[in-house]
């Protein structure tokens, strides 16, 4: 699989200096981590959830999430964990399927092993599970659990921690909380491919809900612990895990709006400020924002509910020309030891020391996502990605 690959390759090659790579589920962790991008969310109890999984891979999601947890009322987990082993076992039966990254969110430790045990062969086609209200107490019987399941079937399989807890938004437990999560993912290191933020369960906790031209950021109660989760646990000095951005609640935007618009002229630099603008009128000017602070903020991909999330989130995650040649610029052999030059672009400074571990991080997004062509930007993107 790779991004953008549900884009006809004469468009892609008009969009991009350097096109996403492929990865498959067996991977490099640090590759897939990285790869991870607009992880969307399906209830497991969904009757269709078979031809869902085709029809968003189909049209370029790479990473989802079947979930067995809030998503469903508590009746429904039996009847959403047959589902899921029925729809999963009849997609191993067939040999002409490209699936995503598959998670399935579970409840209770003891779930993992038994709905490997249940999926048989079809376990094939899980990368892992993702791991509700995690904390050092709460998390680590789901990691023995993991590691356990991962030892009977013979399949690599990631932990993917959501971090929801109150014990990690009140001040008073918030610094203990996360010393106890590390020891945790550290511990597990090697089955931890991301840190996910529960941000819906933090508002809970204060009966609060930003609405759709706030983003998570607006609130500060939630930017404080974001900010404390990339401090304590998304280090660039080596000790750190892939954090993903929080949930954007509001899908009225849908895809059929954009299209006929997005169709007459993709390409056309004259259309650019038009359409952002029609973006900006239909509520996802929140959205945009969000992603762009994410990534501000140090958090790579992000939990999505709806499909028209998707494409928005991978346009914002491709890398730049400019800033690929910022990046290229300090990782130079030649100045490993240090120095300041004017970017190519001759619009900043590059400081080497300082810049590089940004660097290493904007390439290793280079090589997931892409590099878009000097003149190409988020709207063309989005364009492309709308009108194939």
């Amino acid at each position: 699989m790779h991004h953008f690959g549900q884009i006809a390759p004469d468009v892609r090659k008009r969009l991009f200096h350097q096109e996403p790579c492929f990865f498959t589920a067996d991977s490099p962790a640090r590759l897939l981590s990285a790869a991870l991008g607009a992880t969307l969310y399906s209830p497991a109890t969904r009757p269709s959830l078979a031809d869902d999984i085709l029809k968003q891979s189909a049209r370029g999601l790479v990473s989802m999430v079947l979930c067995l947890e809030d998503s469903i009322d508590d009746a429904d987990v039996p009847a959403g964990e047959a589902n899921l082993v029925r729809r999963l076992t009849d997609l191993a039966e067939r040999s002409d399927i490209d699936v995503p990254l598959l998670f399935v969110r579970v409840r209770t430790p003891e779930q993992i092993p038994d709905l490997v045990r249940r999926l048989g062969p079809a376990v094939r086609l899980l990368s892992g599970f993702v791991l509700p209200k995690f904390t050092e107490e709460r998390g680590m019987p789901f990691l023995e659990a993991l590691a356990a399941a991962e030892a009977t079937s013979g399949r690599r399989l990631f932990a993917m921690p959501v971090l929801e807890s109150p014990d990690l938004l009140y001040r008073e437990t918030r610094v203990q909380t996360l010393e106890g999560i590390f020891r945790a993912v550290d511990k597990y290191r090697d089955r931890v491919l991301a840190l996910r933020l529960g941000v819906t369960d933090f508002c809970s906790s204060y009966g609060l809900r930003r609405g759709p031209d706030m983003t998570a950021y607006d609130v500060q109660i939630v930017a404080s612990v974001i900010a404390d989760v990339v401090n304590m646990l998304a280090r660039a000095d080596g000790t750190g895990f892939t954090v993903t951005g929080p949930v954007w609640e509001y899908f009225r935007v849908q895809e059929r709006m954009f299209k006929p618009q997005l169709r007459q002229s993709p390409f056309l630099e004259g259309q650019a400020v038009e359409l952002r603008q029609k973006l900006i009128e239909h509520s996802m000017d929140g959205l945009l924002r969000e992603i762009s602070l994410d990534r501000a903020n140090g958090l790579l991909g992000k939990t999505c509910i709806h499909p028209s999330h998707v494409l928005p989130v991978h346009a914002l995650s491709v890398v730049s020309h400019e800033e690929f040649s910022d990046a290229q610029d300090i990782l130079r052999p030649e100045r490993c030891g240090g120095g300041v030059m004017r970017s190519a672009y001759t619009n900043k400074m590059n400081e080497v020391k300082p810049h590089r571990a940004w660097a290493e991080r904007t390439l290793l997004r280079a090589e997931v996502f892409g590099v878009a062509n000097e003149d190409v930007g988020f709207v063309e993107l989005l364009a492309a990605g709308l009108s194939d």
